[in-house]
């Protein structure tokens, strides 16, 4: 499929999970894709395992200012952006009397300032060619939370807030903005899970296992295309019935 010809996407957090495997179907779809990793070599390194079309680049999003430089050169570089990923985010729990300042400023900082701040930087291109589609990358966590998880699933639902205000302000301007709320997916941002909690969580989910990242990537995929072209402001779960 070549639907995304012609188009130029970012997806930060792109090094892993479900960022690097919706940064593959993009460009599989044709779109020429930049990832966004903290560390360049290895942003590099996973780009170059996707494909030609694929550029790696070093990114922090807790730096707001970075953001800020790196989608102004993808824009000059390419000529404009149509499509971000906002994929990068931290996952660490932490029991509420266990919290430090340092634990919620990272936290918040990465996953809430971090989306803000890359979809305004995105919107800034999009606004040129008044097109645009944008997804931020939420989870059921932040519908119905977790012990232990309480900074992470507030930041995740500041994302699903975001996501609905974004839409209803770019929409004039051609953009599009729609969020994902994940379930529990096989990455390695639940390794420190144990398999009894595990089995747990498929015991739970209406299909009786876990999601994998390529799931999730189908779906951010279909939000991006020009299938999904009067789709905005939405939050599509894909949590395999976790959620009911």
């Amino acid at each position: 499929m070549s639907d995304l010809a012609g188009k130029v996407a970012v997806v930060t957090g792109g090094t892993r999970g479900i960022g690097f495997a919706t940064a593959g179907l993009l460009a599989q779809a044709g779109a020429t894709v930049v990832i966004t990793g903290r560390d360049r070599e290895t942003a590099e390194k996973r780009a170059a395992e996707l494909g030609e079309h694929v550029h790696g680049v070093a990114l922090d999003v807790a730096d707001s200012a970075a953001i800020k430089d790196v989608f102004k050169a993808v824009a000059k570089e390419h000529g404009r952006i149509d499509v971000l990923v906002a994929s990068a985010g931290v996952l660490e729990g932490g029991l509420i009397g266990m919290l430090t300042d340092d634990h919620v400023s990272k936290t918040l900082t990465t996953n809430v300032a971090g989306s803000i701040n890359s979809v305004q930087a995105a919107a800034r291109a999009m606004m040129r060619k008044r097109t645009g589609s944008i997804v931020l990358i939420g989870s059921i966590v932040g519908e119905r939370g977790n012990a232990g998880q309480m900074v992470y699933a507030a930041s995740k639902a500041a994302l699903v807030a975001a996501a609905k205000s974004a839409a209803k302000e770019l929409g004039r301007h051609g953009i599009r903005v729609n969020a994902v709320a994940p379930g529990v997916i096989a990455t390695d941002l639940i390794s420190e899970q144990s398999d009894e909690v595990l089995e747990r969580i498929k015991g739970d989910t209406a299909l009786g296992r876990l999601g994998t990242a390529e799931e999730v990537a189908k779906v951010i995929r279909f939000l991006v295309s020009d299938d999904a072209s009067f789709v905005t402001g939405q939050v599509l779960g894909i949590d395999g019935g976790l959620v009911l």
